[in-house]
């Protein structure tokens, strides 16, 4: 019985899996259709410069790129190229295509992200646990209290701060720049980019579990004398940290797709500095292509987020 009913769970959790797929396409056809109509009408052209070019110049590298043609033929061509993978080339990157911007670039903002969330869940679980343990004392108010300082500041204070401390100061790692992803470059931007997440992480966690705590079937797990570790471990744990997975989906695509703070500050080449580029100058397809990126990831990250439920309450049904 427990063979088949593990079966019958695997099929439903496919067959969820192939629907969240299937329904994902009409959403990302959205995206990639909003996305082009409103970069196509703002005012102003990719290769409109100060100095005016001859015309028959203009023309021809409007020939080249497919901008002469109407807008829709334009639009099938380019959906054309994405279901071929090819985001086509850059409009202002010479010689440079879309696809090698993003495979440039999203390696650093895999890095800096990983580490980053890697470090708010380590840092910032534990800190939430003790607090919602020890609620309403000096455990729970000062950690809680530094959450919300977390929270408060912003990005682009705490970075220059670090940078003054532990690269001016204190000469200890270096003010910026990949240096091809060497320890001493990540650190800064990470910690950076962390601070926020631990706050937000270490809030929600606290009271995830401290709502968790008061449920009654922990009442009732208290009741039989069990120690207060297994109460809180094999008992309280899993259903706290539902809320955490539905937060960490986009998360994950947020501190992915990097940061465009941490980015200048630091000098780093991730996709959030070429995307503000690529808007600034009508680069259409840089555009388009790192919207695109964002969108599968989001609906990626949520589709995990959604399995992950299941394995954290058996009462989750995927219908």
């Amino acid at each position: 019985m427990g063979g088949c009913g593990s079966a019958g769970r695997e099929a439903a959790l496919i067959q969820y899996t192939l629907r969240r797929l299937l329904g994902a396409i009409p959403t990302l056809l959205i995206i990639i259709t909003l996305a082009f109509l409103l970069l196509h009408a703002a005012p102003g052209g990719p290769f409109d410069v100060q100095k005016r070019i001859p015309p028959a110049i203009e023309q021809n590298i409007e020939r080249m790129y497919h901008l002469n043609e109407p807008l829709y033929e334009q639009y099938f061509r380019y959906l054309g190229d994405i279901l071929r993978g090819n985001f086509g080339p850059s409009y202002q990157y010479r010689d440079t295509s879309v696809n090698q911007i993003i495979s440039e670039g999203l390696p650093v903002d895999l890095v800096i992200g990983g580490l980053a969330l890697l470090g708010s869940l380590l840092i910032g679980l534990p800190i939430g646990i003790v607090a919602a343990l020890r609620r309403n004392t000096r455990w729970d108010y000062w950690p809680m209290g530094l959450a919300m300082v977390g929270i408060s500041v912003p990005v682009f204070v705490v970075a220059p701060i670090l940078i003054l401390l532990f690269a001016v100061y204190l000469r200890w790692l270096p003010a910026g720049q990949w240096d091809n992803g060497s320890i001493s470059h990540v650190i800064l931007p990470a910690v950076a980019l962390a601070g926020p997440y631990i706050a937000f992480v270490a809030r929600l966690m606290r009271g995830s579990m401290v709502e968790v705590l008061n449920s009654p079937f922990i009442l009732m797990a208290r009741a039989k004398g069990l120690p207060e570790h297994r109460v809180v471990l094999r008992h309280a744990m899993k259903p706290a940290l539902i809320p955490m997975v539905s937060f960490l989906g986009p998360a994950v695509v947020g501190v992915i797709t990097g940061s465009i703070v941490i980015e200048t500050i630091f000098g780093l080449p991730g996709i959030g500095r070429a995307f503000v580029d690529g808007a600034l100058n009508r680069d259409y397809t840089l555009v388009l292509g790192v919207t695109i990126l964002y969108g599968v990831l989001i609906v990626a990250f949520n589709l995990l987020a959604d399995i992950c439920y299941s394995l954290l309450d058996p009462r989750v049904r995927y219908q």
